[in-house]
């Protein structure tokens, strides 16, 4: 698995989500490294990793991130994530593979017509990235035609980097297993929870203006894994670590920021 680090200290795992890569989190990387070591992974059949067999699979990505971290002595380790990454953050604690984690607008809470709304969303995008793949950096460079290509994931896309839209776009066109992995997504199994005893804090992030991962999914969250703290993200939309750079890195280091174990007597409390 291709890995990026920056920073020193205490060890930070950060998981991207759908048709992204590590470079997605270049908002918060700079104010973060100042206290975490922080290692950024491409998923499979993402970035610069390779995709395996069962990699257009929730249920594939999870087992290879689970084989990461054993691999690398990373049992244990906080984690944050957004989107899918956000969801695997949370079956990392439920696992028992993490410390604290603050998930992101975690998808795997669709109900519904939800399903097939997040479905339609997400191969309509890919398709038309697939067919603008040549101009994308030329679009993203237009505040107007920036806004046109996110306004269903951010609020303010206008404000955003122009490099930093044009990179996550060209991601979401060239990664092979997005459209079989939007369909997995969206009518897999509900995420189930709760976090292992053994797991530190959970902070569940959601943006109030989320269109894709809507907020009615942020109570079905919370039922799943109880004892989270829920945390609104106001004039924001899927990316908070994009649109709210300042309170996320706060919210990550706030919830990861001293040991916490959960004990099994604490939860019977």
């Amino acid at each position: 698995m291709h890995v990026c680090s920056a920073g020193e200290g205490k060890a930070l795992l950060l998981v991207h989500g759908l048709g992204s890569h590590s470079h997605t989190w270049r908002r918060v990387v700079p104010s973060l490294a100042r206290d975490r070591r922080l290692i950024m992974v491409d998923l499979p059949g993402h970035g610069r990793t390779p995709a395996e067999e069962d990699s257009a699979t929730f249920t594939g990505l999870a087992r290879s991130l689970a084989d990461f971290l054993r691999a690398e002595g990373l049992e244990g380790v906080d984690m944050a994530g957004n989107s899918l990454g956000a969801q695997l953050v949370l079956e990392m604690a439920r696992r028992g593979l993490a410390g604290s984690v603050v998930a992101l607008s975690p998808g795997g809470f669709w109900m519904g017509w939800e399903r097939f709304y997040a479905e339609a969303s997400l191969l309509l995008s890919s398709r038309l990235l697939r067919t603008l793949r040549p101009t994308v950096p030329v679009l993203a460079a237009n505040p107007a035609m920036r806004s046109a290509l996110l306004a269903q994931l951010a609020v303010h896309p206008w404000t955003l980097p122009a490099e930093l839209v044009a990179e996550e776009l060209e991601s979401y066109a060239r990664t092979e297993t997005f459209e079989a992995l939007a369909v997995n997504l969206a009518h897999g199994p509900q995420q189930q929870g709760p976090a292992a005893p053994n797991a530190g804090r959970v902070t569940i992030g959601w943006g109030r203006q989320d269109r894709l991962c809507l907020p009615q999914q942020a109570e079905r969250a919370v039922v799943a894994f109880p004892g989270a703290r829920l945390v609104w993200f106001d004039d924001c939309g899927h990316f908070p670590h994009w649109e709210q750079p300042e309170e996320t890195v706060r919210q990550i280091l706030e919830t990861a920021s001293a040991e916490f174990v959960r004990t099994a007597s604490a939860n019977a409390d």
